[in-house]
């Protein structure tokens, strides 16, 4: 238990950070940078678009034909995104500071 708190911790601090770089991102401008980032998470969205049936989406976002369409995608992709980010740094992190 005590190895996953740790794990979890330092996946939330990554998380903290992913969206600290995401916003100073936006701050100076860099919207390309925001774009490359956003489109890492393209294959994760695209599989939890199409895979996940579609009376979850449309109960969840209340869109209907939601794996069609474009602004949830765009959402998904950048969230996606931020969470692979997260959890790299995460790992990283726990790497760093409980290696044995």
């Amino acid at each position: 238990m005590r190895t996953f708190m740790r794990f979890s911790l330092c996946c939330f601090l990554g998380a903290v950070l992913s969206i600290v770089l995401l916003i100073g991102l936006m701050f100076v401008g860099r919207f390309d940078l925001i774009q490359s980032l956003a489109m890492t998470g393209i294959p994760l969205s695209w599989l939890s678009l199409n895979m996940l049936p579609a009376e979850f989406w449309q109960a969840l976002t209340g869109v209907a034909n939601a794996a069609d369409n474009a602004s949830l995608h765009s959402f998904m992709q950048l969230c996606a995104a931020l969470g692979q980010l997260a959890l790299v740094l995460g790992g990283g992190f726990y790497y760093y500071w409980y290696r044995a």
